[in-house]
């Protein structure tokens, strides 16, 4: 009985592998509706291809990146010689000790970073702030009010910079950083980024906190807030960044060298006849430092805060 029931699974082992392997053949699978084995690699090839485009294209970035660090390294004279030297004959790494003695860098490193730190996080707030009023508060004329806000953005910086100057002046701010503080403290495009994701957060956890008492303040801060971890991280990199490499603001209120940033100090090595392009290129790789670790620290919320941004409104 145990032979016969050992040769009877045998046999239905067999049948079944026929089976199979019958199914699974071009033609079963044409006649079910499906694409034969040979054109399924089809979507492996296009993205082995689509692999290769964007390692071309992030090489073709990271061009000026690495030309920018080679002129770093290098003489005044050979920074623009032709034909290109990619890679440095004699490396000068002394560009890297000698810009801290030239000009006061720490400064205004240290300038630059306060700076984007103090407005980062006001932008952060008054932005979340207001775009919780314009997405989860009903009140008369809410969508006109935003839409003549967010209009704003269309009106160029140089119409208003005179005024802005005046006003500053007037209030004595200017040649502090207070005034820089003041001006950039507020932006329309982080309140509307931070609206279109409050969108996406359902207005019934709202309305359940409400029914419990709680506050419009609370219910900002205890939990529209922590579920939009994406979107700060958004806008605050790019604002940190924005703020970071800001030339025309400090150019313009900032008189004093204490009280100037990196973008300006680089500024010191260009001369009326000639500049030394290689400690530009230095302070240039040195200045972009902060940005990469930033970016580096909340680049998974960035990338998920763009993405999910504006799917809703």
């Amino acid at each position: 009985m145990t032979d016969t029931r050992l040769e009877e699974e045998t046999r239905l082992g067999a049948f079944e592998s026929t089976v199979t392997a019958a199914m699974t053949t071009p033609e079963a699978d044409m006649r079910r509706g499906r694409r034969p084995l040979r054109g399924r690699r089809v979507p492996t090839v296009r993205k082995a291809v689509l692999y290769v485009l964007l390692v071309v294209v992030v090489g073709l970035v990271f061009i000026p990146f690495f030309w920018m660090i080679s002129s770093s390294l290098k003489h005044d004279n050979q920074v623009f010689q032709i034909p290109t030297q990619w890679i440095p004959t004699e490396f000068v790494w002394s560009n890297y000790v000698d810009i801290w003695t030239r000009i006061p860098l720490a400064n205004y490193l240290k300038n630059s970073l306060f700076l984007a730190i103090v407005i980062t996080f006001l932008q952060l707030l008054t932005g979340s702030f207001a775009a919780y009023g314009f997405a989860k508060l009903r009140f008369p004329g809410r969508d006109v009010l935003f839409v003549a806000y967010i209009a704003t953005i269309a009106v160029p910086w140089q119409a208003y910079m005179i005024p802005q100057y005046i006003m500053m002046q007037q209030a004595g701010l200017v040649n502090t950083h207070l005034s820089i503080i003041l001006l950039q403290a507020f932006g329309a495009f982080g309140v509307f980024l931070m609206r279109q994701y409050y969108l996406t957060i359902p207005d019934e956890l709202c309305e359940a906190a409400r029914i419990d008492g709680m506050s419009e303040y609370g219910i900002w801060a205890r939990i529209i807030l922590p579920l939009s971890k994406p979107a700060l991280a958004s806008l605050g990199l790019l604002t940190f960044v924005g703020v970071w490499n800001d030339y025309m603001g400090p150019f313009i209120y900032f008189t004093s060298n204490d009280l100037w940033t990196v973008q300006l100090g680089l500024r010191s090595f260009v001369g009326q006849y000639d500049a030394q392009y290689a400690m530009i290129m230095t302070g240039s790789v040195i200045s972009v430092i902060p940005i990469v670790i930033v970016f580096l620290i909340g680049q998974k919320h960035f990338i998920q805060g763009i993405a999910t941004s504006g799917l809703k409104g």
